[in-house]
């Protein structure tokens, strides 16, 4: 059983930066990729960037050059940087986990810009 926890969200003005962690524990040895999406109140849930083991990443192109993916192996533990925020990002941001034989998803963090 693996379990995600993220946390960092929060209410911040236009213009300002949080980061956002997704600490995994449990049965965790090796993940094939890290991913964090986000929902806004009456939308679906969206990608907003994702990291593969190999360190490749992807960005929704809404994020580019604002958001930075990263992940730390030994704290089994990933993370979103994301500075510029904008009122459009607010949402409940839930991390995602890929592993060789399963997927997880997490609780969400809710993430408020105000402008």
């Amino acid at each position: 059983q693996v379990q995600l926890v993220e946390s960092g969200g929060g209410l911040v003005q236009a213009g300002g930066s949080l980061r956002l962690s997704c600490a995994a524990s449990g049965s965790v040895f090796r993940f094939n990729a890290m991913g964090w999406y986000r929902q806004a109140p009456g939308k679906q849930r969206e990608l907003v960037a994702v990291i593969t083991s190999g360190g490749i990443t992807n960005y929704a192109d809404s994020v580019k050059g604002r958001f930075t993916i990263s992940g730390d192996n030994a704290k089994k533990t990933g993370y979103l940087q994301m500075n510029s925020l904008k009122a459009e990002d607010t949402g409940v941001y839930y991390c995602h986990a890929l592993l060789p034989t399963a997927s997880y998803w997490g609780q969400g963090t809710q993430v408020t810009v105000s402008s």
